[in-house]
């Protein structure tokens, strides 16, 4: 399955329409489209919006894999979310580039997040 079909999937799913999605992601309903029909595929900012969207993880989307979330139970995910990692001082000390584009605080939790689900698992 590919990325457009998995993003058609998910919103048919929760019975959204084209237009309620492009406007809670923030994009045109016609490049919403285009990405469902194929056409075209999102960029890396544009995927993380639709698996923070569809409670999913982008390597769901992208078909590396077929488990839709991570594997976090609430309360793990809960005392994850409540980590230094709120602490606004310590995002900025500490600032992720990847292609030469610093995260965003947000990108950051969730690269964060990642490595912790990651070091559970091993």
């Amino acid at each position: 399955m590919n990325i457009g079909n998995r993003l058609a999937e998910l919103r048919t799913e929760r019975k959204w329409t084209q237009l309620h999605t492009s406007v809670a992601l923030g994009i045109s309903r016609a490049a919403l489209s285009h990405y469902e029909k194929n056409r075209r595929e999102p960029d890396s900012e544009t995927l993380l919006k639709f698996a923070n969207l569809y409670h999913v993880t982008v390597d769901y989307l992208i078909g590396r894999t077929s488990i839709r979330g991570q594997q976090l139970s609430d309360g793990v995910r809960n005392f994850v979310d409540q980590l230094e990692l709120s602490d606004d001082d310590l995002l900025n000390k500490y600032q992720l580039t990847i292609d030469g584009r610093v995260l965003t605080a947000e990108e950051t939790k969730w690269f964060i997040n990642f490595v912790r689900a990651e070091r559970l698992e091993s």
